[in-house]
């Protein structure tokens, strides 16, 4: 069975950081790609990061955003730098498969 979960959200001041982690268990890694997502109310889920298993990365927004993976901890992980208001949303990790986690909360205030 498949599992994500997300943590590392909060509330944090515009400038912040954070560093967000998506433990997952029920498959195993070889070829893989695997993301970070990111909703807010009333708009689609929007693509943040992606991380392959060749080591490829995209980013959204590159320079604030990294993403990285723990292979002996089944952790994803997606740190935020000089984080914005428009960085407030859901943020969702997905597997290689097409599963996701339940989200994990971002709020940027002041």
């Amino acid at each position: 069975q498949v599992q994500l979960v997300e943590s590392g959200g909060g509330l944090v001041q515009p400038g912040g950081s954070l560093r967000l982690s998506c433990a997952f268990s029920g498959f195993t890694l070889s070829r893989y790609a695997m993301s970070w997502y990111r909703q807010v109310p009333g708009k689609e889920r929007e693509l943040v990061a992606t991380i392959t298993s060749v080591s490829s990365e995209y980013y959204l927004d590159p320079g604030r955003f990294t993403i990285s993976m723990d292979n002996a901890k089944n952790t994803m992980y997606l740190e935020i730098n000089s984080l914005k208001p428009e960085d407030t949303a859901v943020y969702y990790c997905r597997s290689p498969l097409g599963d996701w986690g339940q989200g994990t909360q971002v709020t940027v205030s002041a």
